[in-house]
C-alpha cells in the first residue's frame, strides 16, 4: 500500500465563502479585494469569474474590464477563519487532520486500512459529503491522494474545481510529466528561472537529476528532499517555528498623505506587538517597508527620488528580547523620518528575530519593567472589552483601518489581542 497522505485544498476559497455566506452571489461572478477601489488587487474570484480570465492578483480594474458585470466584495477575514473552524469540524468526523498549512490547506495520514486506492477513493468522497451536509456546498474541495504530502499536495492541483486525484507510487515519476515546472509547490518565478537557466524546461528533465544533482540546483540540502519526494519517499520534517510578525495594509486614497500613512504604519505596529506578546515572544528587529504611487493615471506617478522599483525599505536592530509597544515605537518614529520623500500607497511592519520568552532574559531596570507590565495591561483590556477600548492616541483617526489581514499562510487566531477582527 503506497498511499500515505491526503491533502484537501479549498477551491477559490475566500469567494467560496462569499458566495456561501451571501447566496444571491451564488452562480454570479465574484471577487474578493481587500480595498475595494480600481487600483485594489484581486485576491480570489469565483470559477464563474475566472471563465471571463479574472484571476487571483489581477487589479480590480482590470477584473471589471474583462468581466463588467462581476461583484468586487470588500474581504472579511474573520468571516474566513471562522468558516476554516467549520470545515475543519466537519472533516474531523471522518479523518482526524494531521497538518493546517494555511486557512484552506490542510492534511491528514492515512491509515493502514485507509492506504488502498478504492478505500482512500471512498474516503474522499465521505470528506466532500460531510463538508457539503455540516457546511454548506459551495464549499468545494480538491483532494489528492498520494505516497507523500508534497505529491498529495500537487494532485489537488491537477483537477479543479470539486477534483479528486490519486496518484500511486508505481505511476511516478511519470505521473508528473504532462505539469509545467511551476506547477510543483516551491518552484515560483525565481527558481523557475533558475532551473531554466541550467537547460531544464520540463518536469521530465527535472526528475531524471541524480540526487547530487538535484542538490546541486537547489544548492542545499533541500535538493535531496526533492529528489525523494518526486519518487514517492517520505521524509522526515524538522518541526517549524515562528520567526516573524508582520502586517501590511494598501492605503486607501484618503490615507495616502504623510501623517495619515505614518499612523496606519504605527497602527500595524501596534497590532504586530500585541500578536507578539500573547503568543510568548520577543523581537530583536523591526522591519519598516513602504511603497509609493507609480500606476499611471494616479497622482504621483514616476517613482520619486530615493525610491526603488519595490518601494522603501529599512531594518534595525530592537533592544535585545523586547516585547514593549514604545521602545518599538520610537524607532519606527526614526525610521520614518529617515524615508524619501512620496506619497505612499502601501505600508508595511514586520517584526522578526524572535525568540521565545522563556529563552530571553527579562528586563533588569524597574522602568522597563513598568513599561511592559503596561504594555500586558492594555492587551488585557482589549481581549477583554474588544479591540481599541485602549489605544495610542498617535493612531486615533485611523484606529479602525487595517482591522485585519488576509490569512495566504496561516490561520489567525481570533482570539489574540487585536488580532483579525
Amino acid at each position: 500500500m503506497s498511499l500515505r497522505s491526503l491533502f484537501i485544498d479549498f477551491n477559490s476559497y475566500f469567494a467560496s465563502c462569499e458566495q456561501h455566506l451571501r447566496p444571491e452571489l451564488r452562480g454570479k461572478p465574484v471577487a474578493v479585494a481587500p480595498v475595494v477601489a480600481p487600483s485594489g488587487c484581486c485576491i480570489a474570484a469565483s470559477y464563474e469569474a475566472k471563465k471571463f480570465g479574472v484571476k487571483t492578483g489581477m487589479r480590480v480594474r482590470e477584473a471589471m474590464e474583462k468581466c463588467p458585470s462581476i461583484e468586487i466584495i470588500d474581504a472579511r477575514p474573520s468571516e474566513y477563519v471562522r468558516l476554516h473552524h467549520q470545515l475543519i469540524e466537519a472533516i474531523d468526523t471522518c479523518i482526524p487532520i494531521d497538518g493546517i498549512h494555511s486557512v484552506d490547506e490542510m492534511s491528514c495520514r492515512l491509515a493502514p486500512n485507509e492506504r488502498d486506492p478504492d478505500a482512500a477513493a471512498a474516503l474522499a468522497g465521505r470528506i466532500k459529503r460531510a463538508i457539503s451536509q455540516r457546511v454548506g456546498p459551495t464549499m468545494r474541495c480538491s483532494i489528492g491522494v498520494a505516497p507523500n504530502r508534497f505529491l498529495a499536495k500537487v494532485a489537488t492541483d491537477m483537477m479543479k474545481p470539486d477534483g479528486l486525484v490519486i496518484i500511486q507510487k508505481h505511476e511516478l515519476p511519470g505521473r508528473l510529466y504532462q505539469l509545467d515546472l511551476i506547477d510543483l509547490p516551491g518552484i515560483g518565478p525565481r527558481m523557475d528561472k533558475r532551473i531554466r537557466g541550467r537547460g531544464i524546461h520540463t518536469v521530465e528533465q527535472l526528475c531524471a537529476l541524480s540526487e547530487a544533482e538535484m542538490v546541486g540546483l537547489w544548492e542545499s540540502v533541500l535538493g535531496t528532499y526533492w529528489y525523494l519526494w518526486l519518487r514517492g519517499e517520505v521524509t522526515h520534517e524538522e518541526p517549524t517555528r515562528k520567526r516573524s510578525i508582520g502586517h501590511q495594509h494598501v492605503l486607501p486614497p484618503k490615507l495616502r498623505s504623510e501623517d495619515q500613512a505614518r499612523a496606519v504604519a504605527m497602527r500595524l505596529l501596534h497590532k504586530a506587538a500585541a500578536r507578539m506578546r500573547q503568543i510568548g515572544y520577543s523581537a530583536g528587529r523591526l522591519t519598516l517597508s513602504i511603497s509609493v504611487e507609480t500606476a499611471p493615471g494616479e497622482a504621483g506617478y514616476g517613482v520619486p527620488s530615493g525610491w526603488g522599483a519595490a518601494g522603501w525599505h529599512a531594518s534595525a536592530a530592537l533592544p535585545a528580547g523586547c516585547r514593549d509597544t514604545s521602545q518599538c515605537t520610537e524607532l519606527l518614529s526614526r525610521m520614518w523620518s529617515e524615508r524619501p520623500l512620496g506619497r505612499p500607497k502601501q505600508v508595511g511592519v514586520t517584526l522578526s528575530e524572535l525568540a521565545a520568552n522563556v529563552c530571553v532574559t527579562a528586563p533588569l531596570f524597574a522602568e522597563e519593567r513598568k513599561s511592559e507590565e503596561l504594555c500586558r495591561a492594555v492587551d488585557a483590556i482589549n481581549l477583554r472589552f474588544g479591540r481599541n477600548a485602549v489605544y495610542s492616541g498617535a493612531v486615533h483617526e485611523v484606529r479602525d483601518s487595517a482591522r485585519g489581514g488576509i490569512a495566504f499562510n496561516f490561520v489567525p487566531d481570533l482570539d489574540v489581542v487585536d488580532g483579525v477582527k
